[in-house]
């Protein structure tokens, strides 16, 4: 029987996925309006210069003007040797995809609108559109125009299994808990997402281990197109200017991996190993999503162990360590 607060727990959650679905759909309209309006441009371009023609030799002709040369920009985004090492790896946003959600823009207010039903979600156009087949039959989609819609029930069980080339390990997601980071790693699972990439970085000054880059299997990946809301919404620290929370890690975690702005995760992932994960608590803002038992555990140390220095953030497995596989095992609520 459900008590006051599990029903106030319950509707937090639902305000916090609502949120995020007026913040995703309010995207994809922006994005469908610069698509109108391009479309405008290129059109009335094209009979501009259909007009210009039909004038014969009324005008002296004139060469056009030779365009500018791309200027290469050294930005610390898409340069991941600039990222300090110990960091886990913060990706790259997604600038290659898309531009970022207004994240400045205030959500709507939960208690103006009802709770809206996931399966009732418009949605978006793309390569791939609406939630997965849960049994992971849906074509692999590495790439989408939106962040995804949400397709779980955060009062069910998840369970996601990683088939790798050393071991099997199976992580209990936090879904009542982090509903919205839960459901982006699980419908990008069912998605293939993740299916084929490398566990790319290693790490034993801070225990991690990196992946979730089916692009260029490298911190520097463009993700899937879009970014995901902080979960919860972390402070400022008003001396350093950084974002603290309040996370606390410790081995045998699934954690995601983000940038330094808010609002900055989007598919990347790290898995700890041992105990000095726990030099991130000063931080405290790399989302933890999942845990795993002794056995998963006793895997991510064996892949540790392959540890090979180099590069700007530590190093990775001197022998490539791939993720065959992330599969979901769904427990319905109540069940």
């Amino acid at each position: 029987m459900s008590t006051p607060k599990r029903e106030r727990q319950r509707l937090n959650r639902m305000q916090r996925i609502a949120a995020d679905e007026a913040a995703a759909k309010k995207y994809r309209t922006n994005r469908r309006i610069k698509r109108i309006g391009i479309g405008a441009v290129v059109v009335g371009a094209a009979i501009a210069v259909v007009g210009y023609l039909q004038r014969g030799d009324s005008e002296p002709a004139t060469a056009p003007e030779p365009a500018a040369e791309d200027v290469a920009t050294d930005d610390p985004a898409t340069d991941a040797t600039n990222d300090p090492a110990p960091d886990p790896a913060d990706p790259a946003p997604d600038a290659a995809d898309g531009p970022v959600p207004d994240i400045a823009d205030p959500a709507p207010d939960a208690t103006d609108d009802p709770v809206p039903d996931p399966a009732s979600v418009e949605p978006d156009s793309g390569p791939a559109t609406g939630c997965p087949a849960a049994d992971g039959s849906s074509p692999r989609t590495i790439d989408f125009d939106g962040p995804q819609p949400m397709c779980i029930d955060p009062e069910a069980g998840y369970v996601a299994v990683f088939d790798t080339s050393e071991g099997e390990m199976r992580f209990e997601l936090t879904a009542s808990d982090t509903p919205l980071t839960v459901n982006n790693f699980v419908t990008l699972a069912r998605w293939g997402y993740y299916d084929g990439t490398l566990l790319f970085r290693t790490d034993p000054s801070i225990d991690i281990i990196q992946g979730g880059s089916p692009h260029t299997d490298s911190a520097s990946d463009p993700g899937p197109g879009y970014t995901i809301p902080d979960e919860p919404a972390f402070e400022e620290d008003p001396e350093t200017g950084r974002l603290t929370g309040p996370y606390r890690y410790q081995p045998g975690q699934l954690v995601m991996a983000r940038s330094a702005g808010r609002d900055s995760a989007s598919a990347q992932f790290f898995l700890t190993t041992g105990p000095d994960t726990a030099l991130l608590d000063t931080q405290g803002t790399y989302v933890v999503f999942g845990r795993t038992d002794d056995a998963g555990l006793e895997v991510a140390q064996s892949i540790i162990a392959l540890h090979e220095p180099g590069g700007s953030l530590g190093g990775g497995p001197s022998r490539d360590v791939t993720v065959h596989s992330v599969t979901i095992e769904e427990t319905p609520a109540g069940g």
